[in-house]
């Protein structure tokens, strides 16, 4: 006759178990929540970018309602307070994006507009010499909300000699107005591809990108969860004696 076996839990088995089950089923959930927000993301994108452009006015506006919304502005650029934003790739070259305020007509506020990618120099130390149109300029694109949560490698650091066009690793709109001391509109316009206001390499990333590898990270995580019930059903069976 061959030998009885029973379910008899080990101690050490089925802490682990309990210990990584519930953790590998917490980060699928992790990964999947994050695909439903982009996807959700870029439904909203589509969704207001299909509607009729609004003119940016001289006095502050709303910042969730312009979110995503195809905007117009008018006025001139400030390249004095310029800055770049560090560690921006384009096809796996390193580079920055450029973010220029605009002095909107008739107004003290101003509307930063990030004019796009530039390839950083190969020697780091130096900064790219950006070219920026004078006199009046038409600004089209859509209207963003730069991040709140940053990780710093260092600290950021200001070019010498006289123009001012700091490098900084992130753009924060709470600091910026801070350090130029004038009013500066809640949001943040990515030109558009085809406006003529002086851009740059213009391919934004779309809210929804890698949506399918956070579903694929999910159903992993998953079925790590998954295997480790089985592992753990499977040692636990022990022959009777």
């Amino acid at each position: 006759m061959g030998s009885r076996r029973r379910f008899r839990p080990r101690l050490l088995p089925t802490l682990a178990a309990a210990l990584l089950v519930p953790l590998f089923i917490a980060a699928g959930q992790w990964q999947w929540d994050k695909a439903a927000r982009k996807s959700s993301l870029q439904q909203q994108l589509d969704a207001r970018g299909s509607e009729p452009a609004i003119q940016i006015p001289g006095t502050r506006v709303d910042a969730q309602s312009l979110l995503y919304r195809k905007v117009v502005a008018h006025g001139h650029y400030e390249p004095e307070h310029q800055i770049l934003i560090d560690n921006r790739t384009y096809r796996e070259q390193a580079g920055y994006h450029v973010v220029t305020p605009l002095r909107l007509d008739g107004s003290e506020i101003r509307l930063l507009v990030n004019r796009g990618w530039v390839p950083a120099p190969a020697d780091r130390r130096q900064v790219p010499q950006v070219a920026t149109p004078g006199g009046a300029v038409e600004v089209s694109g859509a209207a963003i909300l730069p991040g709140t949560r940053f990780f710093t490698l260092g600290a950021d650091a200001a070019p010498a000699g006289g123009e001012w066009q700091s490098v900084w690793q992130n753009l924060d709109l709470e600091r910026y107005g801070q350090a130029v001391g004038f009013p500066i509109q809640p949001i943040v316009v990515q030109l558009d591809a085809h406006s003529a206001a002086g851009g740059f390499v213009r391919e934004w990333r779309r809210p929804d990108e890698r949506v399918q590898t956070n579903l694929n990270y999910a159903f992993q995580w998953w079925g790590f969860a998954a295997t480790t019930v089985v592992l753990w059903l499977v040692v636990n069976w022990r022959k009777q004696t």
